[in-house]
C-alpha cells in the first residue's frame, strides 16, 4: 500500500553502496524509516534530496513484514541550510532529534513534537545558538509527553523558577531574549538532566555539547 506523508529528515544512513536508510518523523504517522533504493547513484531521482533537517513531502511504500518501508518519491519543501553553516546550531539541532528518537516510540502519530520540532529548527535558523533554546527545546517536549515538572521546580531558586517558566510557556522570540546568569545555568541544567534521566532512564550524550557551543 503506497501511502504520502509529510515528514522531516532526522538521520540517514547507508544501506548497501547505492541505497539508503532514511528516518524521518511526520505529523501522522510519527517515527518512520524508510528504504531509498539506490539514493546515490548518479542519476537517482532521490539525489540531493534526502539530507538531515530536509522537510520534505513523500510517498513510501508500506511494508507488511518489518518497520523499514520503500521510499517512493520525494519533493523538498525546506532545506535549513542555515544549520550547516553553525557548529553550534547543528549540535543543538542534532541533540534535539537524538532526544526526540528516544522519548518516543515509532509509528506512533506525534503531530505536536513534529511542530515543536520544526518551531525550535525555525528558531536556530533566526537566532543564535544558545543554552536558553535547548532549556526550551526540553521543557517544551516533556509538557507534550505529560512529562513537564510540576511541584519538583520549587527545587529552583526564585529566578531559576521564573526563567524555567518563560522557557517552558513563552514563545520563541521571547527565549531569544532572555540572557542567563551562570548561575542559573548551572541550576537549570542540573535539574533539567536529573529530571530527564529520571523519566527516560538516560540522556543522549550529546547534551554537554549542545549546552556548551555558542554562536
Amino acid at each position: 500500500m503506497i501511502q504520502s506523508a509529510t515528514g522531516l529528515i532526522l538521520r540517514r544512513r547507508p544501506l548497501t553502496e547505492t541505497s539508503l536508510i532514511v528516518h524521518w518523523l511526520t505529523p501522522d504517522f510519527g517515527r518512520i524509516a524508510t528504504v531509498a533504493k539506490g539514493a546515490q547513484r548518479p542519476k537517482s531521482p532521490f539525489l540531493g534530496k534526502l539530507d538531515v533537517f530536509y522537510v520534505a513531502d513523500f510517498s513510501f511504500s508500506r511494508s507488511r513484514r518489518s518497520d523499514l518501508h520503500v521510499l517512493r518519491e520525494v519533493s523538498l519543501r525546506e532545506l535549513h541550510p542555515a544549520l550547516r553553516q553553525n557548529l553550534a546550531r547543528l549540535r543543538q539541532a542534532t541533540y534535539a532529534t537524538a532526544l526526540v528518537e528516544q522519548a518516543t516510540e515509532t509509528e506512533t502519530p506525534l503531530p505536536v513534537v513534529y511542530d515543536l520540532m520544526l518551531r525550535f529548527l525555525k528558531h536556530l535558523r533566526e537566532h543564535p545558538a544558545g543554552p536558553p533554546a535547548v532549556f526550551a527545546f526540553e521543557l517544551k517536549l516533556l509538557h507534550e509527553l505529560g512529562l513537564e515538572p510540576g511541584r519538583e521546580t520549587a527545587r529552583l531558586s526564585a529566578g531559576a523558577q521564573r526563567i524555567s517558566q518563560v522557557l517552558a510557556q513563552g514563545g520563541w522570540a521571547e527565549i531569544a531574549r532572555l540572557r542567563l546568569a551562570a548561575a542559573q545555568f548551572t541550576e537549570l541544567r542540573e535539574f533539567l538532566h536529573h529530571f530527564l534521566v529520571f523519566h527516560l532512564g538516560r540522556l543522549p550524550k550529546n547534551r554537554t555539547a549542545a549546552l556548551a557551543m555558542e554562536d
